[in-house]
């Protein structure tokens, strides 16, 4: 999160998203003891919690540093380019991190594409804004148990909020609690994607550390009733859907339903490498898929891409802006003027198969 004074007034000019504006203990004293002296039986007060302001959330889509990308790591604050403006913005900002965070490791057998980067990927992440990822997708054990290993210290040296990955299931499915401008935030991240020969090698158990599956809808439902507790926002970040494929499965909205149902607040994924659609699922936000963010081989539909910004008032979801981007040379650059309408206007009619409101309707 950031402390900026200026990010209300940041919002409200550059995104139009905020047009509406995110006694004594009662114990019996023992018989015979004396009084205390009157003056000290005034009450004690305990500070009052602070009120709860309206926040900006942003999200990015998938993000790795392969191929044309690593070069970028050597300069770690400027890696991510022009976008880190635009999420820095925001109260809170997050993307999927599709990748292992490791230089050693052993690839993952059969697959085609397995990626990995070093930890001054997450030095690029914060350096952009970004203060929660999930590592919970088809590329985050891309090597194995010792490249997990080091991912999870890598997250721990860098103090990078991750979710979706851990040492056990315990801590694979432990929503990240934070508190931003009043508001207590809980974030959980699950993959309902996973090879299916590597499902067993790559859930995380009681005894064995790995990702958090959203293929064990029963566990997810648990993992969202538990992030609910003690909280006035919950975030599912989840890797789901098909390549290529701009509407949503029916196991999606299954999972979106029985989640919302639990608890959530807020569902947003990816996996598509395209974008997909969202809207309101009664009260809460749902988005499909937002798509490659930072990403080596993006180039036609797979080139479209942006931030999308979410406000929050009173626990809900009153506000959604897609801010477009266009991925050149791995990164996304915002778009302005008239390619950027059409784009937002090409990113509403994606709702269209989804199912989803335009706006709340609970």
């Amino acid at each position: 999160m950031r402390g900026r004074t200026a990010v209300a007034a940041a919002m409200a000019g550059t995104l139009a998203l905020t047009a509406a504006g995110c006694g004594s203990s009662g114990d019996s004293e023992a018989a015979g003891a004396t009084p205390p002296p009157a003056a000290s039986q005034a009450p004690s007060t305990r500070p009052a919690p602070p009120p709860k302001e309206p926040i900006i959330l942003a999200f990015g889509g998938d993000v790795h540093f392969e191929g044309i990308l690593r070069p970028r790591l050597n300069n770690p604050r400027t890696a991510l380019g022009p976008i880190a403006k635009k999420l820095s913005v925001a109260d809170l900002a997050m993307v999927n991190l599709e990748t292992a965070i490791t230089t050693g490791g052993t690839p993952a057998p059969g697959k085609q594409y397995t990626f990995r980067a070093p930890a001054t990927a997450l030095t690029a992440l914060k350096a952009a804004g970004v203060d929660v990822t999930s590592m919970a997708n088809n590329h985050g054990m891309d090597y194995m148990e010792s490249g997990l290993r080091d991912s999870l210290a890598a997250i721990k040296r860098a103090k990078l909020p991750t979710v979706g990955i851990g040492r056990n299931a315990a801590e694979a499915y432990r929503p990240y609690r934070v508190t931003v401008k009043g508001n207590k935030l809980a974030i959980v991240g699950a993959t309902q994607v996973l090879d299916d020969h590597l499902i067993q090698a790559w859930t995380a158990t009681d005894t064995k550390p790995g990702l958090a599956s959203a293929k064990d809808v029963p566990r997810m439902v648990q993992a969202v009733e538990d992030a609910s507790k003690g909280s006035d926002v919950v975030i599912v970040h989840l890797h789901w859907g098909a390549e290529l494929e701009p509407c949503p499965l029916p196991r999606q909205k299954e999972l979106a339903e029985k989640l919302i149902a639990a608890g959530a607040d807020i569902l947003v994924g990816g996996h598509q490498h395209i974008l997909a659609g969202g809207g309101y699922m009664n009260d809460a936000y749902v988005h499909y898929g937002m798509g490659n963010f930072v990403f080596y081989s993006a180039n036609g539909k797979t080139a479209e891409s942006g931030v999308l910004y979410l406000k929050v008032e009173d626990g809900k979801v009153t506000k959604d802006k897609w801010d477009p981007a266009q991925i050149s040379g791995g990164i996304p650059i915002p778009l302005k003027g008239a390619q950027a309408k059409s784009a937002v206007q090409r990113w509403n009619n994606l709702r269209a198969c989804t199912g989803l409101d335009a706006r709340p309707t609970g």
